[in-house]
């Protein structure tokens, strides 16, 4: 199932999009399908069974999952047989995509995950998982603009998967933690260069606003059956920069979940951002940073594209 979050008169909505151009609020169609159906407190329960946030969805678990599959089959037949859309569906290219969560509670980004990427910056592959943070400040959807830093020219792109977490756990072992992932969606983890490496803590070049774009929607972890098998590449302006397979990641994802259970809690909602593979800018020679105007484009198989513009602060 591709979810997504979209403004809706000023809000934040769950949607969920369908294969031809079409996105429907999520907590809406459950209150039509509750309502055909002549249930007494539609709209109590439909807020209870699929939530109008894609945060609440997650913590629904399972529950919400289901309902959402069997709203889904009913959206697909009202838009077959009725010649007008109902006012629950929208053209995917008319709606303000949000980040498919839009304020998680944690971003855990993990550096040196693949073997050419930690060769062209020239360091010793991790032993252990390299783990830094972004902040919320950070998070926005496809077609955001990116401010362009003030204090810095050096703005360079990471396309990477991200892993969303679908429930809450601590000390997770290994061989159980893919259970905990409710789906996978691209995210750039954009990256002021020479903040970065001013001091020995990332989290300064990692927390510019709106360097973390995440999108275009985020697909349920039963329709990846393996996320280490999809093609990642970034383009800036047409030029292929980045290309890669997730099958090339030296930490997999329940490695990584497992080993970030272990220093703190995972939460619904909670985002890792896998790592990114060789091609950034600041390995180039000449170096290729990102600069006003230009059009970032992330495409990972299976999840779609992710697209941003750069402008001036």
């Amino acid at each position: 199932m591709r979810l997504l979050s979209f403004l809706n008169c000023g809000q934040g909505r769950l949607g969920i999009e369908l294969d031809n151009d079409l996105v429907f609020d999520a907590n809406r169609a459950c209150l039509a399908f509750l309502e055909q159906q002549g249930e007494p407190f539609a709209q109590r329960l439909a807020d209870a069974l699929l939530p109008s946030h894609a945060l609440a969805f997650l913590q629904g678990g399972t529950k919400s999952l289901g309902q959402a599959h069997k709203v889904l089959e009913f959206v697909q037949g009202q838009v077959q047989v009725n010649e007008v859309l109902p006012d629950y569906v929208f053209q995917a290219s008319a709606i303000k995509r949000l980040a498919p969560i839009p304020n998680p509670q944690k971003i855990v980004c993990v550096g040196r995950n693949y073997h050419d990427h930690v060769a062209e910056m020239k360091r010793d592959v991790p032993t252990i998982p390299v783990l830094f943070a972004k902040l919320g400040n950070t998070v926005c959807g496809h077609q955001a603009d990116i401010p362009f830093p003030r204090v810095s020219d050096q703005f360079d792109y990471e396309a990477e998967l991200a892993v969303v977490i679908g429930k809450k756990g601590r000390y997770i072992a290994v061989d159980e933690a893919m259970s905990y992932v409710a789906g996978y969606t691209a995210m750039n983890d954009i990256t002021v260069r020479d903040w970065q490496h001013r001091t020995p803590q990332w989290l300064q070049g990692k927390s510019f606003d709106n360097s973390g774009p995440m999108g275009p929607v985020l697909i349920t972890a039963d329709e990846i059956l393996d996320p280490h098998q999809l093609d990642i590449q970034l383009w800036l302006n047409g030029e292929l920069r980045q290309s890669d397979n997730t099958r090339h990641l030296i930490f997999d994802i329940p490695a990584l979940v497992s080993f970030i259970s272990q220093v703190m809690t995972l939460e619904p909602g909670d985002v890792i951002a896998t790592g990114t593979p060789g091609g950034v800018g600041v390995a180039m020679q000449p170096q290729g940073f990102m600069k006003i105007g230009d059009v970032v484009r992330i495409e990972i198989e299976k999840i779609g594209v992710l697209e941003n513009h750069i402008v001036a602060p």
